[in-house]
């Protein structure tokens, strides 16, 4: 079993669609071997569902959220293979956490697999229209498709 942390900054709108497009790609691909999650390195919106304009975008593309915003913790750091950011500000703020240093190896840009655009950011749709939601999720899906298939798929296809 492999873990999957994904990590913006309030946890409503790129994170809670990125866990959402991995797990569904996973039920598409018949992988129940990976686990799926997603926080903020805030903790401004804990405890509330993705940003409205978030799930309807999700629907409109096929994908149902059911997510609670929660905050990245220290243990978060142990307990996953792999925490993608949404940004490199995310990526600074996870820096603060004692936990950082000894797993920074497990820390990724979510756009390092973006093959159209690597290490760049995923841009925040929170002040934005329904157009940069949708921007937001291309962006998101072929990034999580991408890192699937170079860091998942190979260690799933011996099961």
């Amino acid at each position: 079993m492999k873990k999957v942390l994904f990590v913006c900054l309030g946890n409503i709108c790129r994170s809670p669609l990125a866990e959402g497009v991995l797990k569904n790609y996973l039920l598409t691909k018949g992988n129940r071997f990976v686990e799926v999650d997603s926080c903020g390195t805030s903790r401004y919106h804990t405890g509330e569902q993705p940003d409205p304009r978030t799930r309807k975008n999700a629907e409109q593309n096929g994908i149902v959220l059911s997510h609670q915003a929660r905050q990245l913790e220290d243990k978060d750091f142990i307990e996953f293979d792999f925490l993608l950011a949404m940004d490199n500000s995310n990526v600074n703020n996870m820096r603060k956490l004692r936990s950082f240093e000894q797993n920074r190896n497990k820390v990724s840009l979510l756009r390092d697999f973006d093959p159209q655009n690597p290490g760049a950011d995923v841009p925040d749709p929170y002040f934005g229209g329904d157009r940069g939601f949708q921007e937001v999720f291309e962006i998101v899906e072929r990034s999580v498709i991408s890192f699937y298939s170079e860091k998942l798929e190979s260690i799933f296809r011996s099961y």
